[in-house]
């Protein structure tokens, strides 16, 4: 799978949304055992120091833990799992708002839009 990162902010913080983005969708499932930190960075085409930044973040997050010899693992609390899910949708619900009233548009006619789309694309 692609790792899209770009320039315009620091590369740790891409690698922590992405990886979160992975475990809240499911393509890293709770007590996945990951890569080693030099092969995921191999993978995204970064410096294994910015790989090792992102997941000790993630690891203090507690959406990773590490075995001593054994490498990292997701977690298998489902509970963190789904806040990360509800805090990451909340996220993206109040950006597509954002531009929504930016573009001219008021609450009921968001839901209005939202609404439409849905039913088309059911």
């Amino acid at each position: 799978m692609a790792w899209d990162l770009k320039n315009d902010r620091p590369i740790y913080l891409q690698l922590i949304e992405e990886i979160q983005r992975r475990i809240a969708a499911g393509i890293y499932y709770p007590g996945e055992k990951l890569d080693s930190v030099r092969d995921m960075a191999q993978q995204a085409s970064v410096n294994p120091n910015t790989m090792q930044k992102a997941l000790s973040e993630l690891e203090r997050d507690g959406l990773v833990y590490s075995q001593r010899t054994n490498g990292r693992y997701i977690t298998e609390e489902t509970e963190i799992i789904e806040k990360l899910k509800s805090d990451l949708a909340s996220k993206q619900t109040d950006e597509f708002f954002e531009k929504m009233y930016q573009l001219g548009f008021n609450a009921s006619q968001i839901i209005s839009f939202v609404k439409q789309k849905a039913n088309t694309n059911e």
